[in-house]
């Protein structure tokens, strides 16, 4: 119990720093880069690792995601389109506002993120 109510707190630690994405238990987010660019927007790189069975959760963005898996496969579910799976060395992007999900199989994944997204909003929000 004490270990998810610190993880918790170090989730809206991280969320008040404009960093965090939706999340769940077991995934690894490592920020790498916040810019102030371009004009009214943050653009914010990241790596993140998702444990095998692991999922990052619904979410949506104020803006654009485009990502490079580094290692694994990863199913990107976003609402309205059919699920696509993703192999390390291939890329993806996700529009503005829409509601998606990125899924691990047997095996973890690992993907370099980049969010072009406005500023002064959080990076990401839940979705049900």
């Amino acid at each position: 119990m004490i270990k998810k109510a610190l993880l918790g707190l170090a989730v809206v630690a991280i969320a008040g720093a404009g960093i965090a994405v939706a999340q769940q238990s077991g995934i690894k987010r490592t920020p790498l880069q916040k810019l102030d660019f371009p004009e009214g927007y943050n653009t914010v790189t990241a790596i993140a690792e998702v444990p095998a069975g692991g999922a990052a959760g619904r979410h949506t963005h104020p803006g654009a995601e485009t990502g490079y898996v580094l290692d694994g496969e990863l199913e990107l579910v976003i609402d309205g389109q059919p699920p696509k799976k993703i192999k390390a060395g291939e890329s993806y992007q996700v529009p503005p506002g829409a509601v998606h999900d990125a899924k691990a199989g047997d095996k973890a994944f690992k993907v370099l993120g980049v969010y072009v997204v406005k500023a002064g909003e959080p990076l990401a929000k839940p979705a049900p």
